[in-house]
């Protein structure tokens, strides 16, 4: 596991860890549409690194993020903590932003508390100050910020109007191609067949009530996109043209943000689809390499990791 030593960590000025001669205590949180992960870093060390259920609101319940967020800060443990910074998908106002740290605060009472948009962590986590990141995973956006401080951001508009590159994305275009498939009158194909057996139906057609059913929703589908890439690394033709159209719409994404913040990197790729599916990461940097953009990265830990610098940053 990569963590940042105490060395490069130093105490805040004016800290209650530096006043009281203890750890100074983080608590860094990365909240996405299917978990919940939470890291205790006491002086700059992981003690307790934590997963429970998703505490997006967008995914889950109020009463149901509060529910995983109380599991979670009970099994890290919510004494002595100095600061929570927390990064989540879907804060896109002031508002988003305060409404979920009061939901953190119940867990930690008085404890300063910072959320930011999760693209926040995945930058920090590749080690960069500025530039973009990616993030694609059961949804995607870009975010990213330039040496003057200005911030730029491109998709992030959640599964009903773009993600894009997302694991969700896929799921739903299997489902388009079985469909239209059975539309020509074609047998299912390897995709199909895979994809009726993890529906647990046994005709395309079906997939049209399910798809639409509240029982199943976009994490289900999001968590499809996988048979997608398990198709075109087999061979699947159609599934390999989907898995490399991802990762050109993530690159576009990627080149909106860097225009609109005047640089040209870097860029780094993250979360469950980018850090793990080679054939979107080749068809990503392709993509930027078309548009003259050449300092690509991988993320090689998971984003939380981010929170230290971040808190580093903000003091």
């Amino acid at each position: 596991m990569d963590t940042q030593d105490a060395k490069d960590f130093p105490l805040p000025n004016g800290s209650a860890a530096a006043e009281r001669d203890t750890a100074f205590v983080v608590i860094g949180l990365d909240i996405g549409g299917t978990k919940t992960r939470g890291v205790r870093f006491e002086d700059g060390h992981v003690v307790a690194d934590i997963v429970a259920g998703s505490a997006n609101v967008q995914n889950v319940s109020q009463e149901q993020a509060a529910e995983n967020l109380a599991e979670l800060f009970g099994r890290l443990g919510n004494q002595g903590v100095d600061r929570v910074y927390a990064g989540a998908g879907g804060i896109d106002t002031a508002e988003d932003a305060a409404a979920l740290a009061a939901l953190i605060n119940a867990c930690v009472p008085g404890v300063p508390t910072t959320v930011v948009h999760d693209s926040r962590l995945l930058l920090a986590a590749g080690g960069a100050r500025t530039g973009v990141a990616v993030i694609a995973g059961t949804g995607s956006a870009a975010w990213g910020k330039n040496a003057n401080g200005e911030e730029a951001r491109a998709g992030g508009w959640g599964y009903l109007l773009g993600d894009e590159g997302s694991g969700y994305w896929l799921g739903r275009e299997a489902v388009r191609h079985s469909l239209a498939r059975m539309n020509d009158g074609l047998d299912p194909d390897q995709l199909t067949e895979s994809l009726l057996v993890a529906c647990n139906v046994d005709d395309p057609n079906k997939l049209i009530a399910m798809f639409h059913s509240p029982d199943t929703g976009r994490r289900f589908w999001a968590q499809q996109g996988r048979l997608v890439v398990d198709a075109a690394e087999a061979g699947h033709q159609p599934s390999k043209v989907l898995v490399r159209q991802a990762g050109q719409d993530l690159a576009a994404l990627a080149g909106r943000a860097l225009r609109k913040l005047g640089i040209d990197g870097p860029v780094i790729l993250g979360s469950g689809l980018g850090m793990n599916v080679t054939m979107l990461q080749d068809s990503f940097r392709e993509a930027l390499e078309a548009q003259g953009i050449t300092d690509v990265r991988i993320l090689d830990q998971d984003p939380v990791f981010g929170v230290l610098q971040l808190v580093a940053e903000s003091d």
